[in-house]
């Protein structure tokens, strides 16, 4: 793949919670100069112009352990101004618990907020999943979350300790959904080399935040 192609997977991020305004409009800035797909930030950022690049906000960020009427709010909110995509925590405690149906309807409640308005997408975490409660466990949730209408399923907010996309974890995740949903992985990807990998295992979309970094691993043409 060439260094546009991976670009045009790219949602170029800054989630740090002691990101300044200046902070925000540099990542935009550069979002448009590397030519990524969109730029994901926090919901404080609102509103922004974010250019050609489309606007990603996220949701229930990063425990997840909001209750879904607020992430649907925040959804909402996020949409009306001007988000094309929401990036939803799933209450991972749930999941680990294989209360599934509850995971389903979180899920769904968000969903329902956004309507047609925006992209959703649905973090797993799937380090902690897999190393709580096992790879069928991180089968189930994607199934889940497609069946509820995400638009994607990623694997990581980046900021949990058991850490962030892997290999294995796009496989499960890429096997799990049809191909109508896609698979996101972000959290830790640093180099050229592991970008390659995830997305050879079936990411259809990167959250970077050294995206520049990445981008430079990879051939013009």
């Amino acid at each position: 793949m060439t260094r546009s192609d991976v670009a045009a997977l790219v949602d170029h991020t800054l989630l740090k919670p002691e990101a300044t305004r200046a902070d925000v409009e540099a990542t935009v800035a550069q979002a448009a100069e590397l030519g990524t797909y969109a730029v994901c930030l926090s919901p404080s950022a609102l509103p922004i112009d974010t250019g050609d690049q489309v606007l990603c906000v996220v949701a229930g960020f990063p425990s997840g352990k909001h209750h879904s009427l607020v992430k649907a709010a925040e959804a909402r909110l996020a949409a009306d101004s001007g988000a094309r995509e929401v990036d939803m925590v799933i209450d991972v405690g749930a999941a680990v618990d294989q209360r599934f149906d509850e995971v389903f309807a979180d899920i769904l409640t968000v969903r329902e907020a956004l309507g047609d308005a925006a992209v959703l997408k649905v973090i797993i975490e799937s380090a902690a999943l897999l190393s709580l409660a096992g790879p069928d466990t991180v089968t189930e949730v994607c199934r889940r979350a497609e069946q509820a209408g995400a638009g994607f399923v990623k694997t990581s907010t980046g900021f949990h300790p058991a850490g962030g996309a892997s290999v294995e974890a796009v496989r499960l995740m890429r096997a799990a959904v049809s191909d109508r949903t896609g698979v996101k992985a972000s959290g830790g990807i640093r180099t050229a080399e592991f970008a390659a990998d995830l997305i050879e295992a079936g990411a259809t979309r990167l959250g970077l935040s050294g995206t520049r970094a990445v981008l430079d691993g990879f051939a013009d043409e």
